[in-house]
């Protein structure tokens, strides 16, 4: 997976503008506030401990918006059952992951319309909740802006907790986030030539 080149002077100001963020919602650390938890790594289970956060906030009668990028038209169990949930807001990227459309300006497309969802939600301060799986994967290949992605997440509104996944996260997601685990490889059921399984991996 190729690196991303970035602009030194660009990096430098974003992450200026990153900590005086975190500083100010530090000084408001003795309140209750919305928390930022960012699940990167190479290990499996960054979308389904967003997703026992999903289960954890509906039993509390919360309202949760979930944005799924590069998932595309996979039948998940855990999509059948949040779903139908009446608290729930479900969004899917429609074009997959990149490797099967193999269209960069079609994934493009697809990944700022659907962005334009998650901003949406963000803005939203009925949303108790709002989960981004696998939005490291669109700031990497630079699909979406990333200026505009860590202006939303700053912006969004004080209570509301946000989970965001994907491997790979960048320094300034990483510096943004409140909490951030790391989530690694031993080995996958996947290189011993098991495949996917139902109810384990989707």
């Amino acid at each position: 997976m190729a690196k991303a080149i970035h602009d030194p002077e660009k990096h430098a100001e974003r992450m200026q503008k990153i900590k005086q963020h975190v500083d100010k919602r530090i000084e408001k650390a003795q309140e209750e506030k919305g928390t930022f938890v960012l699940l990167t790594g190479n290990g499996k289970g960054k979308s389904s401990s967003a997703l026992g956060m999903v289960a954890r906030a509906l039993g509390h009668n919360m309202k949760v918006g979930v944005v799924q990028f590069l998932k595309g038209e996979w039948n998940t169990g855990e999509i059948d059952f949040f779903k139908a949930h009446p608290n729930v807001t479900w969004h899917i990227m429609d074009t997959g992951f990149t490797w099967e459309s193999q269209n960069r300006e079609q994934d493009i497309a697809s990944s700022v319309d659907t962005w334009a969802k998650a901003e949406a939600l963000l803005a939203d301060e009925s949303y108790d909740l709002v989960v981004l799986d696998e939005l490291t994967y669109l700031l990497h290949y630079e699909y979406l802006d990333a200026d505009n992605v860590l202006k939303a997440l700053m912006n969004r509104p004080l209570m509301q907790h946000l989970v965001v996944t994907g491997r790979g996260a960048s320094e300034e997601l990483i510096e943004l986030a409140d909490t951030v685990s790391e989530i690694k490889e031993i080995k996958h059921a996947f290189k011993r030539g098991i495949k996917a399984q139902k109810g384990l991996e989707y």
